[in-house]
Order: C-alpha cells, then sequence, then structure tokens
C-alpha cells in the first residue's frame, strides 16, 4: 500500500479544501456511532461531486490502498470505522434532491441527503419516505442503503432495501455501474438486494432511486402502560395474532423511561414498569376498528393505563421520547453501550429475563428499547469508563447477549449492521459454507480487498482460494496482509 503516492496524485486532482491530512482534523473522523472503536484515518477526502468518488476510488484501485465510505457517521457497528492505512471518503457533502415523481412513487437523491428531508420532500405531495431510524434527523441516505436501515415502522414497512429501485455505485475498481432500474420488477440478477445492506463491501453509492410511500389517511398512536415488559411483550403476542398489522409496535422498560423523562418531560406515566407503543395507520374506518381492538388486547393482557393520540403534535410527542432514549441514557449513566440483536416475539419475554441476570452477574444495569412486533433488541449497557475493568465487564455483556439471541434462533443484528463490531459472531450464526459462498460474492465485486477491509466477515479466504474447510494459517497472514482484509 502507497498512501503517500495517493495522496500526492489527489492533491493533483481534487480541490485542496477537499483533503484533510492535519492530524487534529483526522481525529476528529477516527469513529462513527459506536465511539469505543476508534481508528485515525490516513486521509479523509470529502468528496463535492460523484466526479470525486470515482476519482479518489480509481486511485485506491491504482494504488492499492484500502477505502472506507462515511456519511454521517451515525452507525452503530463500526461500518464506517476507518482503516488508518486507508482513505476515509466521506459522501455528506452530495446532498443534492435530483427529482421528486410523486405519481410514479420514485424520488432521486444523493447519498448525503438526511432521511427525514426526503419525507419533508415529498410531503406536500402525499408521500413520505417509510424507513425510519431513530437518527433520521441527521443519518444520510447513503448510509441506509449501506446498512439496509429499518426503523420503529419496518414492522409494515420494511426495511431500506424493500424502498430502493435503483443505485448509481462506483465498485471497488472505479468503474461506475447502476443497479436495478425504475421499474418495480426489473429482469435479471436482483444485484440492488445485493447491495443494500453490504456496508461499502461492494462500493460506493452515488445516487439513489427510492420509492417514496402514500401518506396514510388516517393515524393513531396508542401508548399503554404495564407492571413491566412480561406483559407488554403479551399483548404485543396478542396484538399481531389478532391479524392486525400495525405500522410500528414499539416497548421501553422501566430503566428507558426514566432516561427519557430524566431527559426532557415526555409525559411517560411515573413509575411505569413498560410501556407500550402500537401505532395503527390506513383508511380512516379500517384504523378505528383497530384501535378498539388494540385497546381490548391492551385491557385485557393488564393494562393500567391507556392513552390514544390522533392529532400530529401529541403523536410527534410520543414518539420523540422513543426516538430521544438512546441519548437520553446519558442522563443515567457515564457511559452506555447500544447492542442490536433480534429474537422471535415469542422468545422475549425468556431473553429479557435471561439478559437481567447476566447483567447483574456483572454488576451493570441495561435498559431496553426495542421493536416488539419483529423481536427487535436494542439494550443500552449502562457503564462507567472511569472505574477500571468497567468498559471491559460492557463489551464482554454486549457480546453476550448477541450468543443470547442466537441460542433462541435469532440474529446477530436487525437493523446496525454487522461492521466491525459483531464481524467475529458471523461464525457463530452462519456455516462455513455460508460465509464461503458470502466471500465469493464480496470478491467478485472486490478481489483486491480494498473496500471497507476487516467489516461484516471475519478473516476471509483469498478471493481465488477454492471453498473448504481450511487448516492452518491463513495465507494472508502467512504474507503479512491480514490487515488489508
Amino acid at each position: 500500500m502507497t498512501l503517500t503516492s495517493l495522496i500526492e496524485d489527489l492533491g493533483h486532482q481534487l480541490p485542496s479544501h477537499c483533503l484533510v491530512t492535519d492530524p487534529a482534523e483526522l481525529s476528529m473522523y477516527d469513529c462513527d456511532g459506536l465511539a469505543s472503536y476508534r481508528v485515525q484515518p490516513g486521509l479523509v477526502v470529502l468528496a463535492d461531486s460523484v466526479e470525486h468518488v470515482h476519482t479518489v476510488i480509481l486511485g485506491c484501485a491504482h494504488h492499492h490502498v484500502p477505502f472506507v465510505a462515511r456519511g454521517s457517521g451515525t452507525g452503530l457497528s463500526g461500518g464506517a470505522l476507518p482503516h488508518a492505512d486507508g482513505v476515509l471518503l466521506v459522501t455528506s457533502r452530495l446532498r443534492t434532491i435530483h427529482e421528486i415523481e410523486a405519481a410514479d412513487q420514485r424520488a432521486v437523491v444523493d447519498p448525503g441527503v438526511i432521511n427525514l428531508y426526503v419525507s419533508k420532500t415529498a410531503n406536500p405531495e402525499g408521500y413520505y419516505f417509510a424507513p425510519d431510524p431513530s437518527s433520521q434527523r441527521i443519518c444520510s441516505i447513503g448510509g441506509n442503503v449501506a446498512e439496509n436501515a429499518g426503523g420503529a415502522h419496518c414492522l409494515k414497512y420494511g426495511f431500506t432495501t424493500n424502498h430502493v429501485l435503483s443505485v448509481d455505485v462506483v465498485i471497488p475498481d472505479g468503474t461506475e455501474v447502476t443497479f436495478g432500474t425504475s421499474a418495480p420488477d426489473a429482469p435479471g440478477y436482483d444485484l440492488v438486494g445485493a447491495f443494500v445492506g453490504s456496508e461499502g463491501t461492494l462500493g460506493v453509492s452515488t445516487r439513489t432511486t427510492v420509492r417514496p410511500v402514500r401518506l396514510p389517511e388516517d393515524v393513531v398512536t396508542v401508548l399503554a402502560v404495564f407492571a413491566g415488559t412480561d406483559e407488554a411483550g403479551a399483548a404485543t403476542s396478542a396484538v399481531i395474532a389478532a391479524g392486525i398489522m400495525p405500522a410500528a409496535i414499539e416497548v421501553m422498560d422501566a430503566l428507558a423511561i426514566e432516561a427519557a423523562e430524566a431527559a426532557a418531560a415526555w409525559g411517560y406515566p411515573e413509575g411505569a414498569g413498560a410501556v407500550l407503543l402500537v401505532e395503527v395507520d390506513g383508511p380512516a374506518e379500517e384504523v378505528a376498528e383497530e384501535l378498539a381492538e388494540v385497546k381490548r388486547i391492551c385491557s385485557a393482557a393488564g393494562a393500567i393505563e391507556i392513552r390514544e393520540a390522533t392529532d400530529p403534535p401529541d403523536r410527534a410527542a410520543i414518539w420523540r421520547g422513543r426516538k430521544s432514549a438512546f441519548a437520553a441514557v446519558g442522563h443515567l449513566s457515564a457511559d452506555y453501550l447500544v447492542q442490536d440483536g433480534v429474537v422471535p416475539r415469542t422468545e422475549l419475554a425468556q431473553v429479557l429475563r435471561e439478559m437481567a441476570e447476566l447483567a447483574g452477574q456483572r454488576g451493570l444495569r441495561v435498559a431496553n428499547v426495542f421493536h416488539a412486533g419483529d423481536g427487535n433488541l436494542h439494550p443500552l449497557i449502562l457503564f462507567d469508563s472511569a472505574k477500571p475493568g468497567e468498559t471491559e465487564l460492557a463489551e464482554e455483556l454486549a457480546g453476550d447477549i448477541l450468543l443470547l439471541c442466537l441460542r433462541h434462533g435469532g440474529s446477530i443484528t436487525g437493523e446496525h449492521g454487522v461492521g466491525a463490531d459483531k464481524a467475529r459472531f458471523m461464525p457463530k450464526m452462519f456455516t462455513e459454507d455460508d460465509l464461503d459462498t458470502m466471500q465469493m460474492l464480496r470478491c467478485a465485486f472486490d478481489p483486491a480487498g480494498i473496500a471497507n477491509p476487516g467489516k461484516i466477515y471475519p478473516m476471509p479466504r483469498l478471493c481465488g482460494e477454492r471453498p473448504g474447510r481450511r487448516t492452518g494459517p491463513h495465507p494472508l497472514q502467512e504474507a503479512g496482509l491480514g490487515e488489508v482484509f
């Protein structure tokens, strides 16, 4: 790798304001939203255009220098963790919405466009962008595509992949390609499906055609208070079993409620053991029927209090409390670590009990905020990094929570991605043949291994290596190139 030569070349090809080489400034980009992993990049490029992205990737391919793409830097799995001897390619300046054709349900946007801004732009036409991660006020479409972001409403509306028609990509050798078309069901291989969620390992998106959906005729949010998460979970299962498909079902436990109220008075009941949020939307008559059934189910499950919000400001206040929960935990603890795993809905109660036991064994507390409808857990592990050994305990607990999810038939991630944080758990979830097949796909796009190395997979096979069980050291390790991947 010859980063010095690449920097010299880019200095002749790009404006000086696009290049960050000063160590003090580079340190500002040493992590994404998962601050427990930090690596100072060798170079940061703040791309002003698609041409800049193309130039950087061509240069990286020529000099065999690794690159990592970054949008707003809100990811929570270390997916945008820089490479010390590589380029951090920042696309946040590419933030133009090129067109919105509401009638055709298509919007063409740059990777740096903020998620919520797509909805705000489409709202006057009666449409919005459905994926709504908690960071939607600051996260970018490019990052959403890379991580296949979801959000509270993914139960009904799906993840980012369900709302992408096509994506323009610069693949690792510098070739510019387009995956997908404006047609909803184009022939050929589903390369959009392969690219969305690939975490920057197959290339960098430069423009995306997304599919806005029509705003529902009516929306109602129900807030039900329960003595604990067991009762809230029972209500969740009963709602789904009744044939209702809510737009969202969310649960916050007592500690998460305490944090939210400490940060701002959102109006959550004091002393509540758990809060269940159920949102139903659609035609007004259908919503009215589902609302009545949801309230009946919550009452039967032991709800202490039930509220409903129909006005947009009231609904927004309820959701702001939920979406602020991650940051609000900072009011209860000096530090916290967010994890992301999935279990079947029927396993939620048992998993939460076992999680509490694991935390108690280490003297730590865990606040739980999760998408109950699809069993996507977001445990927030509270700790104090100033106390010797407590950071290590928190990280150990985070790993054990993922293993707990797997034991109960779940997944190591629901929407935050694998990144650098969870790569070591991939062999726990997938067989060696599974991982070999994934690696063959990756190598088809990136045989040199320069696109976001070290993410998603543990030490990969050589791109030309025959799949199968390997014994002894990996050839890359023997050649001293293990870190390249």
